[in-house]
């Protein structure tokens, strides 16, 4: 006998609510097991289950367990009404299995419920999925990265090289003409020259060997600040305002590298005590700020070109984005760094 209209209307009602639930704990920032945990907790709680456990297919063909929540009875004490399994799939693709012990019999729990947890394991197939392709998009975003990096490591090196090979013959000159005072001021440059490119290849090798992993944005610039505090002693203070970021993989990168770049000045040049570094949104208008109170600069082009040089890498990288960046600074008074740019829009929906 089928339930009166109003009863399956207030059901209706359940499902949806609890199908809300769960898509939203689905879409939270994290890595893939970050987020099926969560998804886990909500689910638990929403259909009052002993526990729940998410198995998934791996690489070499088999099925391991990826994300658990609370303790399975022993099969002792199975009690297979209270033991469902869900298929996890993405289109016609399986992908794992859910599965939970839940505190009552499947029976008693409502005639949709059945069909409700088979949405459920459709919305984490493309949970899945999405976790996967944004993976992808990463490693490809990583590879673009290390290319350009490639391209500059090889562009610097082979200005330095050239730098120096004209203070050798400049060297040479002056010792074939007797000017020691001239050769030891030759000399005195290619020992700079030779300092300054050894500084700029290890720092070149460090931002080759990529610091932002799947982890995303927000903890890799959390280790490149504590890195920079531990390395520095300077104090820095990270504020991330923003909740789940929409950003692809390349932005994420750029932005990244932005800061990076911002703190390597710092360190270099500043004599700054205190470094800010803030990440804010409004919708899909992103603000990043980076600010000392170290000794500014000014804007002669002639002045500390290392530090002119920083500030065309970060130009070039918010360029990628793309986004403007504004660059606010004075002799004594600190450096502000403002970049501001949007998240790409939501792909039109196919069809």
């Amino acid at each position: 006998m089928s339930s009166p209209p109003l009863v399956r209307l207030a059901r209706k009602t359940q499902s949806l609510d609890l199908l809300y639930e769960v898509a939203f704990s689905l879409n939270q920032p994290g890595n893939l097991e970050q987020v099926l945990e969560g998804f886990l907790a909500t689910l638990t709680e929403l259909v009052d289950a002993r526990a729940a456990n998410v198995q998934l297919a791996d690489a070499g063909g088999g099925i391991r367990s990826f994300a658990s929540r609370g303790q399975a009875p022993a099969e002792a004490e199975r009690v297979e009404a209270k033991h469902v399994r869900v298929p996890i799939q993405y289109q016609d693709r399986a992908l794992g299995t859910l599965e939970l012990h839940l505190e009552h019999p499947l029976a008693e729990m409502g005639e949709d419920l059945p069909e409700l947890l088979a949405a459920i394991g459709r919305y984490l197939g493309l949970a899945i999925e999405k976790s996967r392709l944004e993976g992808e998009a990463r490693r490809l975003a990583i590879l673009e990265e290390r290319n350009l990096i490639g391209n500059e490591l090889h562009d610097s090196l082979a200005q330095s090289l050239i730098g120096m090979k004209l203070q050798l013959v400049m060297l040479a000159e002056s010792l074939a003409r007797g000017n020691v005072s001239a050769a030891h001021y030759e000399a005195r440059s290619l020992q700079r020259a030779l300092a300054q490119a050894n500084d700029d290849l290890r720092e070149l090798l460090t931002n080759f060997r990529l610091k932002i992993g799947d982890s995303g944005l927000v903890p890799s610039v959390e280790n490149l600040v504590e890195r920079f505090r531990r390395e520095t002693g300077i104090a820095v203070f990270f504020q991330n305002e923003c909740g789940a970021l929409a950003l692809t993989p390349a932005q994420e990168i750029q932005v990244y590298f932005i800061i990076q770049e911002a703190l390597t000045n710092i360190r270099r040049h500043s004599g700054a005590m205190n470094v800010r570094i803030m990440l804010a949104n409004e919708a899909d208008l992103y603000t990043v700020l980076i600010e000392d109170d170290g000794a500014g600069m000014n804007e002669a082009p002639d002045e500390r070109p290392a530090v002119h040089a920083g500030l065309a890498i970060m130009r070039q990288r918010t360029e990628r984005l793309p986004g403007q960046i504004v660059i606010e600074s004075e002799p004594g008074e600190g450096t502000r760094i403002i970049v501001i740019f949007n998240a790409p829009p939501p792909a039109a929906p196919k069809g």
